[in-house]
């Protein structure tokens, strides 16, 4: 046995890799007849008819296409941000009917109801696309190929077959354990509950509308009667006891009787099996019950949206944005990534205990660069709390005073200022920042770091401030 297996492996040892041998079986075994894996599946429908697919599909998508996003220029390990790159404003007016809003929310829709989603680059022939057109992922059909994997893509519609080559298409994919070349939706996952959950709607609907088949009771006449008769207690019965409502009957004499056959909504637990389906139907998808629930509070509505937008919609948009680097980037000179922007939310608290753990290590001028986004100043080349050098001299005037440095009451009115921005803006998390003009930026940079800690607490802030006026008298 071992003697055979053996046989299977060369034994002279080569140099470096080569080609993954097994691209051309996994080729020949798929081939074109594999078709289209949703052939006989209707995604579409299932969006359509499913209300709560329907809303985990739209609250993903809407908030996807909301994201902005950027291109980057390669520097070593630094990236630096590009503005208008081509991309950009590809993706911006992917063609003349359609905005970037709907490119990412259709790609990112059909990704969750398919698994699959595929732009389609048109060109003027000069080598780089001028358009993306979106393709229906069930009217797509991956051609393999032995050596390059996948040779192209046939677009079928009305019968008619077109011929797509591979670097034409950007093909967006979810992982699919039992397929090599189609993606698996959070769709197809929940099918069996997402069908459990339809008929007990239509059950629902059966129930409370007109004409069902299926009777809720019988009403059982013992004595024999006539044709006239019969017909007449129909009627009435049908006048005073039909229609949506619930009624109670009222009967006269002992010869009539009534059977019930249905089952209550209280004896199938409908409404606790409905809410059921819906929790399952929405984890599956990534949306947690509190962004919906009209019983969640204030907390478990912000816990559940920052888990949302980090476990659910951020690694979407890596998906499509690594896709994007991969295969759209290259048609442009140079080295680019394209990401969306980092909307995972951040701890304050962690992060300024980040900063100050930086304090010994880093720069001013490197904690403003990483942390702040500012640019270099010439005092910044120290740590913070490290002895300044010497400011450079200062012009003055016949009289002997300062032209170009603030005097004292100009800093001290602003430093009045900026508190009375931030403590009526402390209820306003994401409002603009103060725009500091004659405070010292060694101290404009200490109040920011303070502020930081400070949070929303107006004790704190005011702290913060006092201690800025009194380094200021000690500096005096």
């Amino acid at each position: 046995m071992f003697n055979w297996l053996s046989s299977l492996f060369s034994r002279q040892e080569k140099a470096g890799f080569r080609p993954a041998p097994h691209i051309q079986p996994v080729a020949v075994h798929q081939g074109y007849a594999m078709g289209n894996t949703l052939e006989g599946r209707d995604p579409a429908g299932v969006y359509a008819s499913s209300s709560w697919v329907y809303l985990a599909v739209n609250r993903i998508t809407e908030a996807a296409a909301l994201v902005p996003s950027q291109v980057y220029r390669l520097d070593g390990e630094q990236r630096v941000a590009i503005e208008r790159h081509p991309v950009e404003d590809l993706l911006d007016a992917p063609n003349p009917f359609m905005s970037r809003f709907e490119l990412i929310e259709q790609t990112v829709g059909m990704l969750e109801l398919t698994g699959n989603a595929y732009w389609f680059l048109a060109g003027d022939g000069r080598g780089q696309p001028s358009q993306i057109w979106t393709l229906r992922p069930d009217r797509v059909t991956i051609v393999p190929d032995p050596v390059n994997f996948v040779r192209g893509y046939v677009y079928e519609i009305d019968g008619q077959r077109i011929p797509l080559e591979a670097r034409e298409v950007i093909h967006f994919k979810r992982w699919h354990p039992a397929n090599d070349f189609y993606g698996l939706s959070a769709l197809e996952a929940a099918r069996l509950t997402i069908s459990s959950d339809r008929a007990m709607a239509q059950w629902n609907h059966n129930t409370f509308g007109r004409d069902n088949g299926v009777p809720a009771g019988i009403v059982n006449i013992k004595e024999h009667i006539s044709d006239s008769d019969f017909e007449r207690i129909k009627r009435e019965w049908r006048q005073s006891y039909g229609g949506p409502q619930r009624k109670t009957a009222f009967l006269r004499g002992g010869n009539v009787e009534w059977h019930n056959l249905g089952l209550s909504h209280t004896d199938l637990d409908f409404l606790q099996g409905r809410r059921a389906h819906r929790d399952e139907i929405l984890n599956i998808f990534g949306i947690p019950v509190g962004l919906i629930s009209d019983n969640a509070t204030e907390a478990n509505a912000k816990v559940a949206e920052r888990t949302f937008i980090e476990r659910t919609l951020y690694p979407k948009l890596m998906r499509i944005s690594q896709k994007i680097s991969q295969e759209l980037l290259p048609f442009y000179a140079g080295e680019h990534i394209f990401t969306f922007e980092d909307i995972r939310p951040t701890d304050a608290q962690a992060r300024l205990n980040e900063i100050k753990t930086a304090y010994p290590v880093l720069s001013i001028n490197e904690i403003r660069t990483r942390y702040y986004q500012l640019s270099p100043v010439e005092w910044g080349e120290h740590p913070v709390n490290h002895d300044a050098p010497p400011l450079p001299e200062t012009s003055t005037d016949e009289n002997g005073a300062d032209d170009s440095a603030p005097t004292p009451d100009a800093i001290k009115t602003e430093l009045a200022r900026w508190e009375k921005f931030t403590l009526k803006r402390l209820s306003q998390p994401d409002h603009r920042p103060f725009e500091v003009t004659v405070v010292p930026d060694d101290l404009a940079f200490e109040i920011r770091a303070g502020l930081l800690s400070a949070g929303e607490d107006s004790g704190a802030v005011k702290a913060v401030f006092h201690d800025a006026r009194a380094q200021m008298v000690i500096t005096e």
